[in-house]
């Protein structure tokens, strides 16, 4: 018992350092609990030219150690057919090579990559390895939290291959840099008394991507809000919009509604 009532002390002091680094376009350097499994549900819609897609993805989360993370996604939208259709699949991974805490404060770098299939036909010159593009990523990620607020950087490079039954288009290049910075704010509650209270994080992030010759790229810029509930279910609002570019894209804005639940030591 005695035990059980510190757990739940240094639960409470924990959660709202962490909760502003809960990015919702990007991943912090931090992983989940150790043992816990989270599922997600990532709807997305992506105005274009010639209609508006709807990407869904389903998303499966492992702690696996402090320092190892996994994810698997399933995609699945009406982009490049009249229905709705299964498009591919992704694993990603991400292991903490530093950490440097302190009482309110953190400091934590990882390396992260991702590996996907897909399907789709290959339109667009951006590299998408979330249900557009078959291929890899790796990266690194930096993540520095103060108190309130938390800010992060990462840069990674991304390889696409040929799609399943649609070749990649000759004289195209396979590889581009990406990168993003996030800024993260726990707004509420201004005091913290307990796990159970919402707590509610603002967020803006921005987010590039250039080609490896340098002849084409752009940068969004993505401000979101987030409410956890129970310190275990998670809503995300977001918008993503281009700031400037010349990259062909499937769209160049996008509305995110994201659903979340964690389950702690699960294994």
């Amino acid at each position: 018992m005695k035990n059980t009532g510190i757990f739940i002390v240094l639960f409470i002091l924990s959660t709202p350092i962490f909760a502003q680094e809960l990015f919702v376009n990007t991943e912090p350097a931090s992983n989940m609990a150790t043992g816990a499994i989270g599922f997600r549900l990532t709807n997305t819609l992506l105005p274009s030219v010639q209609k508006t897609v709807l990407r869904i993805s389903p998303e499966v989360m492992f702690g696996l150690s402090r320092h190892l993370m996994l994810h698997v996604n399933v995609y699945g939208s009406n982009a490049y057919q009249p229905g709705f259709k299964f498009e591919g699949l992704s694993i990603y991974g991400k292991l903490r090579i530093l950490a440097l805490d302190q009482a309110q404060a953190h400091f934590r770098v990882a390396l992260y990559g991702r590996a996907s299939l897909s399907n789709n036909p290959i339109n667009f010159h951006e590299i998408n390895l979330k249900g557009e593009n078959s291929g890899a990523l790796g990266g690194i990620v930096i993540t520095q939290l103060i108190h309130k607020l938390a800010l992060s950087a990462s840069s990674d490079l991304s390889y696409a291959r040929n799609n399943s039954g649609h070749p990649f288009p000759p004289g195209r290049h396979h590889d581009q840099f990406g990168y993003t910075l996030s800024a993260g704010y726990l707004l509420l509650p201004r005091t913290y008394t307990d796990y159970k209270q919402t707590n509610v994080n603002i967020y803006v992030e921005l987010l590039g991507k250039n080609g490896s010759e340098g002849e084409e790229n752009f940068i969004d810029i993505a401000p979101a809000v987030q409410f956890i509930i129970n310190s275990k279910m998670r809503i995300d609002l977001a918008y993503q919009h281009q700031l400037s570019g010349n990259m062909s894209r499937l769209s160049t804005q996008s509305y995110l509604l994201r659903l979340e639940y964690n389950i702690f030591n699960a294994f």
